[in-house]
């Protein structure tokens, strides 16, 4: 376990040192989830907070089924309704 001392800068600032920044990953511009848990701060990158996401889903949804190609279906199935209900109110298709 790495422990630093570090201090509250002006407004609100809190610098981690470069072996702790280092150790995890930490890079110019990353993006962090800032939590307080049992009263302390926990830091963690976006990247791995969306894996977590993705992970806990996962375990929901069987190996055989592509969300995305769901995803995709049910888009077009909308557009073919939303079409056929455009043609329906203004009586007919728009050209032919």
């Amino acid at each position: 376990m790495l422990r630093f001392l570090s201090k509250m800068h002006s407004g609100g600032r809190l610098v981690a040192s470069s072996h702790i920044r280092k150790a995890l990953h930490f890079n110019i511009g990353d993006q962090l989830l800032l939590r307080v848990e049992d009263g302390e701060l926990r830091a963690i990158p976006r990247m791995e907070v969306i894996r977590r996401a993705q992970q806990l889903i996962a375990q929901y949804i069987p190996v055989s089924v592509s969300l995305v190609d769901e995803l995709i279906a049910d888009r077009r199935a909308e557009a073919a309704r939303e079409d056929s209900e455009f043609h329906i109110s203004r009586g007919g298709p728009l050209f032919g």
